[in-house]
């Protein structure tokens, strides 16, 4: 082989790794902030490139063109995660760019893998359309769950929450939505076919008519949808003190952030709010000593707090083992003024914890070679048990969400299982100061309200620096209900009512499971005959 061949081939494989890069990256600017929902015509363009695959290695370069994709998809869509990188710059800033490389670069390999089972399939003709959504749908549950899994921007996610098409999820969920948002994004690869122009034409016209769905389907849910909570619903305060994480956590500035919080707590209003709303680890030290015998932050908390108010404060807590070693969590904690003054009235400590950011995965093995969670406690958070709602006197229950527990579907429906009671609404308080002013907290925010529409219950977000907002249980953000990034303020808002369990809270993936069934049987319609 020639060098001048030899160079040309090199150059046509780095230019279609580019191609499946440009089309993922495509697909990934559909998601909020950027709301380009054309960009999902890249899973058309990336299911075109894995269709013509070298032939001579088929599935190795079908994997590889899917990996492209997925290192362009996730690149947009996580990019934000080496701004936690930059808090504290010597410390941490050096693992910014391997973080952002090896995430994307992780998270792409179950682009990879759906690319590779989509050619393993050696589906042809338009039935391919559904394979190759089943394909990717089926890793993308798969992303979601194994290790403790990371569901971030799952493509049925795309679609603005509380938007007509969010509304489907209410009946399949985002991995359901997924598939279908897939299939109908792929459907446009068939024109390029030869062959019979029905054969071509086809998946387009049924991917416009289920475009048509979605948005009736949203319509006709939002139609009948309450605009107002009820009357006597209680008046919750979301605070949102607007700390930048670069200052949190010196010592010297925890006086100055707890008196902010109080100002914002006792702040007049329209009335007087039963609840008052902190977000994740909103100050910088651990609940016990702040309120431990002495400490002048106990007695200034219940002189701010009403009789029969109760704070729902995200904090850092610490347990004692009965060897004498200390555990650190992750916490929400109420606590509410009472006659006697300030009690303790329920606790929830997070569950998942973010690989890396609260723990380290490799343990002692990271440690040695310099690597360390961004938590700054003496030690890394234990996880707590698994989640149940937590009921405090007067209130409705509610299942707290710590961060990014928002982001994985069902999480609420098992917790209620587990006690018995459906929660009447989610709390989600998430640290989001970490990402700065980029596009990570607003994708967090459509991600978590999701969850409200699949659960059919309304949300409460409260974050240090935005965006902290109220959401019903349609997903969508109430209006005026909302505090923007680096913006200090309160949200003031009746809690807004509860919905019947929806399809998708009662029959959770077995929606999802037909939908793979239909692509199974797909992938059979699809194949080659064999001709004597």
């Amino acid at each position: 082989m020639s060098l001048v061949r030899s160079a040309r081939l090199l150059s046509n494989r780095w230019g279609v790794l580019a191609a499946g890069a440009g089309a993922g990256l495509a697909a990934g600017l559909a998601h909020p902030p950027f709301g380009a929902l054309a960009g999902l015509l890249g899973f058309a363009a990336l299911m075109m490139l894995v269709d013509r695959a070298d032939a001579a290695r088929p599935l190795r370069s079908a994997f590889f063109r899917g990996w492209a994709g997925g290192l362009g998809y996730f690149a947009i869509g996580v990019w934000w995660v080496t701004e936690a990188f930059l808090v504290e710059p010597e410390v941490h800033g050096w693992m910014a760019p391997f973080a952002l490389l090896l995430l994307s670069g992780g998270l792409a390999l179950f682009f990879g893998l759906a690319a590779l089972a989509y050619r393993a399939s050696r589906a042809q003709g338009p039935w391919r359309v559904l394979v190759f959504a089943g394909a990717v749908a089926a890793l993308e549950w798969t992303r979601g769950h194994i290790f403790t899994g990371f569901p971030w921007n799952l493509p049925g996610e795309a679609w603005r929450a509380g938007g007509l098409p969010s509304q489907a999820a209410s009946l399949v969920g985002a991995y359901g939505l997924t598939w279908i948002t897939v299939a109908i994004a792929a459907a446009p690869a068939t024109l390029f076919d030869k062959g019979r122009r029905w054969a071509r034409n086809l998946p387009v016209a049924i991917a416009l008519a289920a475009l048509a769905g979605l948005y009736g389907f949203g319509a006709a849910r939002l139609a009948g949808a309450a605009e107002d909570a009820a009357a006597d619903a209680p008046l919750v305060r979301i605070v949102q003190a607007d700390i930048d994480q670069k200052d949190k956590w010196r010592p010297e500035n925890l006086p100055q952030i707890f008196a902010d919080y109080l100002r914002l707590t006792t702040a007049p209003g329209p009335a007087e709010p039963q609840v008052v709303v902190w977000p994740e680890g909103a100050l910088p030290a651990v609940i016990d000593d702040l309120l431990a015998p002495g400490s002048p932050y106990g007695p200034a908390l219940a002189a701010a707090l009403r009789p029969g108010q109760v704070l729902l404060m995200g904090a850092n807590a610490m347990g004692v083992r009965p060897d004498g070693e200390i555990d650190y969590f992750n916490s929400l904690v109420a606590l509410a003024r009472r006659p006697e003054g300030l009690t303790y009235a329920g606790r929830y400590d997070k569950h998942t914890l973010v690989p890396f950011g609260e723990y380290l995965p490799l343990g002692e093995l990271a440690t040695q070679l310099g690597i360390r969670s961004l938590v700054h406690m003496p030690e890394d958070f234990t996880a707590g048990p698994p989640p149940r709602p937590l009921s405090v006197a007067g209130l409705p229950a509610v299942q707290p969400l710590i961060c990014y527990e928002a982001l994985f579907p069902r999480i609420t429906v098992r917790a209620a299982a587990r006690a018995g009671r459906r929660p009447e609404w989610i709390l989600n308080v998430s640290n989001d100061a970490w990402f700065g002013v980029t596009s990570g907290p607003l994708q967090h925010l459509n991600l978590a309200s999701y969850r409200s529409i699949e659960e059919g219950l309304p949300m409460l977000r409260s974050t240090p620096t935005g965006v902290s907002a109220a959401i019903d249980a349609y997903g969508r953000i109430l209006p005026g209900r909302r505090l923007e990034l680096g913006e200090a303020g309160v949200v003031d808002v009746r809690l807004p009512a509860a919905l019947e369990p929806t399809l998708y809270s009662r029959f959770g993936e077995a929606t999802l499971l037909v939908m793979l069934a239909i692509s199974a049987l797909a992938a059979g319609l699809a194949r080659p005959r064999r001709t004597c």
